[in-house]
């Protein structure tokens, strides 16, 4: 891998850090493309340099871990000298995509995965055990995907989609959902037991009346409650309950 494309791996690690409503990640987005960007034509002290930059900071939005695919294939496309307006179109065309297979593949699969290994192995192991597996998890599909994502769009390039479309991505999609299930459902009763141990008969009882109930309006009442909300509504009713 040349020395541009490892620079902008690691400054791609930072791409949410300049995070804002109007640009969303574009400006990270620049930040992680400027390495590649140095050998147009001119280097930095040229127009294509310049207006290349400028163009990659302009909205963007997608997934963090899969956005290394953007700033590959759109610096890329620089490179090939496409016109500036078929380059804004192509930015724009990747930024669902990209948003969308990440959201699916991280965010409601490797991270709820890691989580409910992480918690099953704190109650049945420890708890370091347990926070060791949850960041050893959760990091390797971080750094794997963000690695793999800037090196097949630089290799890409305006085709970027098709060499995105490998054997491994499409069966990690396929299978997300129902290994976070199965992750959950093995989690939960043991989390559970573990939580409630020490509680008298009473408490227990009690704690499993709000979870049904908590399940009841989830399910069929109101689902967009949301077990923050429901947590906080139940912790208000008992100090009120306390209090009288």
């Amino acid at each position: 891998m040349s020395q541009g494309l490892v620079r902008s791996w690691f400054r791609a690690l930072l791409i949410q850090g300049s995070w804002n409503y109007e640009r969303m990640i574009g400006v990270g987005i620049a930040y992680a493309s400027e390495p590649l960007l140095r050998k147009l034509p001119g280097g930095r002290d040229g127009d294509a340099y310049r207006e290349a930059l400028g163009r990659a900071t302009t909205q963007f939005n997608s997934h963090p871990f899969l956005a290394g695919a953007a700033v590959g294939a759109l610096a890329k496309s620089e490179h090939e000298g496409l016109p500036p307006e078929q380059i804004t179109r192509f930015r724009t065309a990747l930024a669902g995509p990209l948003g969308s297979v990440g959201d699916r593949l991280v965010w409601a699969g490797s991270l709820p995965i890691a989580s409910a290994i992480g918690l099953t192995l704190a109650v049945v192991v420890s708890p370091l055990v347990g926070v060791i597996a949850l960041l050893g998890i959760h990091n390797l599909v971080n750094f794997g995907l963000r690695f793999w994502a800037l090196k097949v769009g630089w290799t890409g390039g305006v085709n970027v989609a098709g060499r995105m479309g490998v054997p491994a991505l499409e069966m990690g999609l396929k299978v997300a959902a129902p290994f976070t299930a199965f992750a959950l459902g093995v989690m939960l009763p043991v989390a559970t037991s573990w939580l409630v141990s020490d509680f008298e008969p009473n408490g227990i009882t009690g704690t499993g009346l709000v979870a049904g109930v908590g399940l009841l309006l989830a399910r069929w009442i109101w689902p967009t409650l949301g077990g923050i909300r429901y947590g906080l509504i139940v912790v208000f009713i008992a100090a009120l309950a306390g209090w009288i």
